[in-house]
């Protein structure tokens, strides 16, 4: 016991002295009191690398089977219609499959048939989506007010929405035949419209269409739009009201600039979910009459599984993939100018 208490006084005693020196070099040397935190926040400095290292490897590991997925299901196929898009491939004669190289995307600006459905496809995501956006802006606004009557109307604004575009296009071509549809008769009597129908004239055919879209997707722009509202900060716009300022100057100065993120995102996914319409077209007009329907993928499905082109319709997806990421990018342009223009 006695060795143990004058091991631990000596220990207590060195342990004192070194802190006296400690203390003593603090005051006059600035080389043991610069050197010993230099170790500490070196060695806390490794261990943090360390561990944001390991963090960051753990999340890639998490990330992997979503980027493994990815890429199988999204990058392989591209990847394999854009070399398919070289070759003249037909699967009637895969015998004479000869390399053609940009002459399948030639012909995509060349063709008569080609050039009126890229026509088609922008009139139908251009006027559409806007329609869309105007109304759906309106809707939301109407709907603004927290309340059970708004809220009771925006959960019967979204059925149409809920509906898949196949079904909505069988509906709306038998509401609109002149033989049998409710509405298509009703016209027909009237002497409204031509007598086979709006579907069945090339000048109103692409109307009635870019209208039923309209119709079926308006809520969902809505509903975004409101979300968006929703998100304004309430005492900015009490703030404009109590200063004078008017519904219009709020909406203009105020609502429109906030908005802005919101308005993005609802043109960025209607854009490029309309710009790939098919499923609504050819339920209710396959294409026609003639042409005058006739978009891009409708196109690269016929060409594809109709003809069986398989370079060809590759052409024509990739064509309608390159246009959706330049209107793309000129949105986000567009919406990065006006948020400077506007906040500065």
């Amino acid at each position: 016991m006695t060795a143990l208490s004058d091991a631990c006084i000596l220990a207590a005693s060195e342990d004192a002295r070194i802190w006296t020196m400690a203390r003593k070099y603090t005051m006059t040397d600035t080389e043991l009191p610069v050197a010993v935190p230099r170790q500490i926040l070196r060695s806390r400095r490794d261990n943090s690398f360390g561990y944001f290292v390991r963090r960051r490897y753990f999340l890639l590991f998490l990330a992997l089977p979503a980027f493994v997925y990815v890429m199988i299901v999204g990058v392989g196929p591209l990847a394999r219609g854009a070399w398919y898009s070289l070759f003249d491939y037909n699967l009637q004669r895969p015998a004479r499959t000869r390399f053609a190289g940009l002459d399948n995307y030639i012909t995509v600006f060349t063709d008569q048939s080609s050039l009126l459905a890229i026509y088609n496809t922008f009139l139908f995501t251009i006027v559409g989506v806007t329609v869309q956006l105007i109304l759906g802006f309106g809707i939301a606004l109407l709907l603004w007010r927290d309340d059970r009557f708004n809220r009771t109307c925006l959960a019967f604004l979204l059925i149409p929405a809920t509906i898949t575009p196949l079904v909505v296009g069988l509906i709306f071509k038998g509401l609109l035949g002149a033989d049998y549809g409710m509405v298509g008769h009703l016209l027909a009597n009237a002497g409204i419209g031509p007598e086979g129908g709006l579907l069945s004239d090339g000048r109103t055919a692409l109307w009635v269409l870019i209208a039923i879209d309209c119709w079926e997707w308006t809520p969902l722009m809505a509903l975004i739009l409101l979300a968006g509202l929703k998100a304004l900060p309430v005492d900015v716009l009490e703030a404009a009201r109590a200063d004078g300022a008017t519904a219009t100057q709020r909406f203009a100065r105020i609502i429109l600039p906030l908005m802005l993120p919101s308005v993005f995102l609802a043109l960025i996914l209607r854009v490029m979910d309309a710009f790939r319409v098919f499923d609504t077209v050819f339920v209710t007009t396959g294409g026609g009459p003639g042409d005058a329907t006739q978009t891009l993928m409708l196109l690269a499905v016929k060409e594809g599984l109709s003809f069986f082109n398989i370079g060809y319709a590759s052409a024509i997806g990739n064509v309608t993939i390159a246009f959706i990421a330049i209107m793309a990018s000129i949105l986000v342009l567009a919406v990065r100018r006006t948020d400077v223009r506007i906040n500065g």
